[in-house]
């Protein structure tokens, strides 16, 4: 599979959730995949253990099933958010954008099951309890590694969106796919061809909104 010519910041910048515009009809060869996880296994990990593990799911009946825990997880959150009262209300421009983001979501969870590959990366641990408190430096031994799976299948024409709705039912998919006691889920990966064109950067604040230099 050829890999599109972007620069470095294009990448980064182009690489979007992509939600209602996967291409669920398209298979996806597994090779394609091996070859976005191989990039992924040359990300940083937490002195350097790579206890990370990734399940590649394609099977019609496990996607399916796992569709359906993901759907029943994102109506709950999506009735949570909408009793909380909507986003940026006060931004008339920014309001417009998230519910086109809440409505591409909802698509994405009616149609989870129907994506033809799903990804789920997995970390061991030493215990099957995850620890108390922060865990930032737990999980910053799985993220980048999923970041960059992402980023690899976007230089070769597949659209990804990063989830962990499906942690509401992390023990009855662990069971479904056979993952052990001390193996956790992290994130899942919905993975698919594209439909469209190409994507552009995203409108985000302003820098100096966000940025501390040496001190709050």
């Amino acid at each position: 599979m050829a890999i599109n010519e972007l620069s470095p910041d294009e990448l980064l910048t182009t690489t979007r959730s992509v939600r209602r515009r996967l291409d669920l009809t398209r298979p996806v060869p597994v090779e394609l995949v091996r070859e976005c996880l191989e990039v992924a296994l040359q990300a940083p990990t937490g002195g350097n253990r790579q206890g990370w593990h990734w399940l590649v799911v394609t099977d019609p009946d496990r996607r399916r099933a796992i569709g359906g825990y993901y759907e029943r997880s994102y109506r709950a959150y999506a009735e949570s958010k909408a009793s909380a009262g909507a986003l940026f209300q006060d931004d008339p421009e920014r309001a417009g954008v998230q519910r086109r983001v809440s409505e591409s979501a909802t698509y994405l969870a009616e149609h989870m099951g129907e994506v033809p590959v799903l990804v789920i990366g997995c970390l061991t641990l030493d215990g099957a309890a995850l620890p108390e408190g922060n865990q930032a430096g737990l999980w910053g031994s799985l993220l980048p590694a999923a970041w960059s799976y992402m980023l690899a299948a976007r230089a070769r024409g597949l659209g990804t969106a990063w989830t962990s709705l499906h942690l509401a039912y992390e023990s009855e998919i662990a069971e479904l796919l056979g993952i052990p006691a001390h193996v956790r889920q992290g994130v899942l990966i919905p993975t698919a061809y594209h439909t469209g064109e190409t994507f552009r950067p995203a409108r985000r604040q302003p820098l100096d909104d966000v940025l501390h230099v040496d001190r709050w």
